[in-house]
């Protein structure tokens, strides 16, 4: 386990995160009191995606699937 003193995690701590994460015990103290671990955190698993779940939860108008007119598809450029 290594103990360094916050001067020294300010001036390195680059290197103490990367031996954090090798799992390396890293300690920092004040003066001689040990105060803080670093130690790695554990990645958040991915959101869990459940088919169907936002079912009922959104309206569109009932003309959504006709055909556009010649009038909209002349503003969008397309005539």
């Amino acid at each position: 386990m290594a103990t360094v003193t916050v001067h020294e995690a300010k001036t390195h701590l680059s290197k103490l995160i990367a031996r954090a994460l090798d799992g390396e015990d890293v300690v920092i103290a004040r003066g001689k009191v040990p105060t803080v671990k670093l130690v790695p955190v554990e990645p958040a698993p991915p959101p869990r995606r459940v088919p169907g779940s936002m079912a009922g939860q959104f309206t569109y108008a009932p003309d959504v699937f006709d055909p556009a007119s010649d009038d909209e598809l002349r503003e969008w450029g397309l005539l």
